[in-house]
């Protein structure tokens, strides 16, 4: 990850969570980031897989000159891309991992932006695949910025980002089962 939003977002997602794949939706309080609010947003996603905006920053809804609330997430790329971006999502919601994505963004004018994205699983009442937590950051910010509405985002990398929590295994014995060498310390009476 390089920008600082990103940075900062996933850690405070990364303590939220704690011991768990992903943190409850319930668990994230906007003071504590409101910092980066304005570059965060929250997917809903759908039945089918679908992930709508639930809510979106200011300087993410000023970086495509509307509102997204309500919106397919899939609108900010070409139609082309719709499948890819779908599978980030889907790959975002599966494997309780985090994804760091760089794009371009292109206005009608032909001024490009980079930008970070990062998407991070949340659950929703206990129910997983319900709702992700997201970031999108400028780079740096142009001088058209909020000028020009950006028309659609270009995908140029992404990366999984694990994380420490993994499923136990089914081979494993439960863990009052497992024989282990155990010191206590204290003193003598």
């Amino acid at each position: 990850m390089k920008h600082a939003t990103s940075r900062m977002l996933f850690a405070y997602w990364d303590a939220a969570r704690g011991e768990r794949a992903s943190p409850e939706r319930s668990e994230i309080e906007p003071g504590a980031i409101r910092h980066i609010l304005a570059d965060t947003f929250i997917l809903e996603i759908g039945a089918n897989g679908t992930a709508e905006f639930r809510l979106a920053g200011t300087r993410v809804c000023a970086l495509f000159g509307r509102e997204l609330k309500g919106q397919s997430f899939e609108r900010l790329w070409p139609a082309h891309a719709g499948q890819e971006v779908c599978h980030s999502v889907e790959v975002v919601m599966d494997e309780a991992a985090g994804l760091v994505m760089g794009h371009v963004g292109a206005t009608l004018e032909g001024l490009t932006i980079n930008l970070e994205m990062l998407l991070l699983p949340l659950r929703y009442r206990g129910k997983t695949h319900a709702l992700a937590l997201g970031a999108l950051s400028p780079m740096t910010i142009p001088a058209w910025f909020g000028l020009y509405p950006v028309s659609f985002l270009n995908m140029v990398s992404q990366r999984v980002i694990r994380t420490s929590w993994a499923p136990p295994s089914v081979h494993e014995k439960p863990a009052e089962q497992q024989r282990r060498f155990v010191v206590h310390h204290g003193g003598r009476a």
